[in-house]
């Protein structure tokens, strides 16, 4: 059985890819909740400890994968999650450790990816 739609019925979506090669956000949390370690699907108990996340997009979204590896090689930082489809990528760990990782994959990525990058913010 097939239902014959109307124009209306249907749903259209637009996916927009600006091409570049960028890190729009870069930005460390200190001392977050437990909540916002829930919300992002990370465990309290063990990432709680750390005290700071990391958050990082980029274009393309590949490039997630290689900030990934700089950032776990560059300190002590684990890796809450990778989208190579986003571009997003989250660390979490000391904060010393998390700055760390994130000034790594920024300078990586400005020096030797030619990447345009914004400033690393922190709250």
């Amino acid at each position: 059985m097939h239902e014959n739609l109307s124009f209306q019925d249907k749903m259209r979506i637009v996916q927009e890819l600006v091409p570049g090669k960028q890190i729009t956000i870069a930005h460390i949390i200190a001392n977050p909740d437990d909540i916002l370690y829930r919300k992002l699907g990370l465990d309290p108990a063990i990432e709680y400890s750390k005290t700071a996340i990391g958050i990082v997009t980029m274009s393309p979204a590949e490039t997630a994968i290689i900030a990934g590896d700089i950032a776990i090689k560059s300190s002590g930082v684990e890796l809450g999650f990778v989208d190579r489809f986003s571009g997003t990528l989250i660390v979490t760990g000391t904060v010393s450790d998390v700055q760390a990782s994130m000034t790594a994959l920024v300078d990586y990525c400005k020096e030797v990816l030619g990447f345009t990058v914004c400033p690393i913010t922190k709250t």
